[in-house]
């Protein structure tokens, strides 16, 4: 089943005093883009939470806010702690980008107390391997209600691009359909013409034939009539494989569309000519709809 690039989720607890919450949401982007907000004692697990976000989405832009609040009056006896876990990293970027850039300026005290969250309440001073476990659980549970809700959303889309394939293929079996009865109205248009301007004369059948079939040759359009049944196949099968099959889906869409504009020019038919333009319609309402399909 395909799945949508839109979703929302969100999870929080309280672990030793502090509040924790996780709150994620995704919109539609050609590749996946992680955006992410986190205290600065959850830093160092950046790259772990976004090879989480990756191994569940393949494509979105999927911003997410990672949140550690105290839990009631935890500030209450006014006493602050450093944060020493988050003043040495810090510290350390900074002497990595003197050495870095050759930079002669000292690292001073008014420049390491502008960081944000060096000062904490006492209270909450803690491991951040240990926030970062209960963190990780919550961001797990909030990962989970993302993709169920991609999920639901992927399965409307679903039966939406399926009501919609399934027009467009009843409509290409009425062109195969149509198209020889095509021949056989120029034919009879043919004769009827060469009658009318030569007074009721007898007709060169021979000759006749012949106008006939080279006109059948150059409206000819099982080629492109058995291509497009073809992705009309392959379109099915992505819908029901379950991978990420966005971009694999835009590509059939646009091959369709060089179908049937080769359809449409080839035959001279208003039928036809009323079917193909029902058929990019349809084919223009699905690109549209494949937008959103991770």
């Amino acid at each position: 089943m395909i799945r949508s690039m839109t979703g929302y989720g969100r999870s929080e607890a309280v672990l030793r005093g502090r509040k924790m919450t996780v709150e994620m949401k995704s919109v539609n982007h050609r590749y996946l883009e992680v955006s992410l907000r986190l205290p600065g004692m959850l830093a160092p697990f950046e790259a772990e939470i976004k090879k989480r976000i990756g191994e569940q989405c393949s494509r979105g832009r999927i911003e997410a806010t990672l949140r550690i609040d105290n839990d009631g009056g935890t500030e209450s006896n006014g006493r602050f702690a450093l944060n020493l876990p988050l003043l040495q990293n810090y510290h350390a970027l900074l002497n990595q980008m003197k050495e870095e850039l050759h930079l002669e300026e000292d690292i001073s005290l008014s420049v390491m107390a502008g960081f944000r969250d060096l000062f904490v309440p006492t209270e909450a001073v803690q491991d951040p391997a240990v926030l970062w476990e209960g963190m990780a659980t919550l961001l797990d549970e909030a990962l989970r209600m993302l993709t169920e809700m991609r999920d639901r959303e992927g399965k409307v889309l679903q039966e939406d691009l399926s009501a919609r394939l399934s027009l467009i293929g009843g409509t290409l079996e009425g062109i195969a359909a149509r198209s020889p009865q095509v021949v056989l109205d120029y034919q009879r248009r043919l004769g009827d013409r060469i009658r009318d301007l030569t007074g009721g004369m007898a007709i060169d059948e021979s000759r006749l034939l012949q106008e006939v079939a080279i006109m059948a040759e150059k409206s000819d359009i099982t080629e492109e009539v058995v291509r497009f049944r073809c992705h009309i196949g392959q379109f099915v099968d992505l819908l029901t494989t379950g991978e990420a099959a966005g971009r694999k889906i835009d590509f059939l869409i646009q091959e369709m569309g060089r179908e049937v504009n080769t359809i449409g020019s080839k035959s001279g038919d208003a039928e036809i000519s009323r079917s193909v333009i029902e058929i990019k319609s349809e084919l223009a309402k699905l690109r549209e709809q494949v937008q959103n399909i991770e």
